[in-house]
């Protein structure tokens, strides 16, 4: 029997304000943030963690299509893709944090979701059985994952030519960002980082550059939402999707991977 919601929001909120984290490697200190959370994971940040949902339900999925998502957690993502689910091939929830994980394998075995593999492994090394991926996601993870960048770079070799990126997230802008981006003041640029950073939470200014010169830019939303229990407190994040070049028509035999 699960506890009540109060009580399961309490736990998790301590857990956020006092929680100590603990580990010698990237995995530990993931279970030791998350274990005692975990079943009352995703009711909690559904009010946290915003534009997840719109994320998933912009980009297309083709048919019979493998889709790779990073951090996934609890393996919320399937359900957010609904009908859309049995058009693909393959979905790959990937995480390192035993707790989340064990909540996605519940998931899927009581949907009997023959095509979703929940596998533990790490958003920069892992490699499906498949050549290529057409889609790969980073929801609410990629501030989560020390070395960023390498699994962005990660993503772009997994990517099919003309594949699709999604990733939505909390960060900050540039102190000068690109004229048609938004900028944030010196306050939220300062303090946002140092809240999140005690959870292991690393806000950066450096992602949407990234993003937008690994990827053409399909689409880009930048925005703020309330954090539960503090309707005052509005952290920035962002929602992108790209997609990766194609193969130059003049050498359609060449592998970008």
């Amino acid at each position: 029997m699960s506890a009540p919601a109060p009580l399961d929001d309490a736990r998790i909120l301590w857990k956020l304000a006092a929680g100590r984290i603990h580990g010698e490697t990237h995995a530990e200190r993931l279970e030791s943030f998350y274990a005692g959370q975990s079943h009352g994971y995703d009711r909690f940040r559904a009010h946290l963690l915003h534009g997840r949902q719109e994320l998933f339900a912009s980009i297309d999925v083709p048919q019979d299509a493998v889709w790779i998502d990073f951090g996934a957690g609890t393996g919320e993502t399937a359900e957010f893709l609904r009908d859309r689910l049995q058009q693909l091939s393959a979905l790959y929830l990937v995480d390192l944090c035993p707790s989340l994980l064990a909540v996605a394998e519940e998931r899927v075995n009581r949907n009997a979701w023959s095509n979703v593999w929940v596998v533990s492994a790490d958003a920069t090394s892992f490699e499906p059985p498949e050549l290529f991926a057409d889609v790969v996601t980073f929801s609410y993870s990629l501030t989560m994952i020390p070395d960023w960048f390498v699994a962005i770079e990660h993503a772009v070799s997994l990517l099919k030519p003309g594949g699709v990126i999604g990733v939505v997230d909390f960060y900050v802008s540039r102190k000068y960002p690109a004229a048609d981006r938004r900028r944030h003041g010196w306050a939220t640029r300062s303090l946002w980082p140092l809240w999140f950073a005690f959870d292991n939470v690393h806000l950066s200014p450096d992602h949407l550059p990234v993003l937008e010169s690994r990827f053409e830019k399909l689409a880009l939303v930048e925005g703020s939402g309330r954090v539960p229990y503090l309707p005052l407190l509005r952290p920035p994040y962002y929602r992108f999707v790209g997609r990766k070049s194609p193969l130059p028509e003049s050498d359609p035999t060449k592998s970008s991977r």
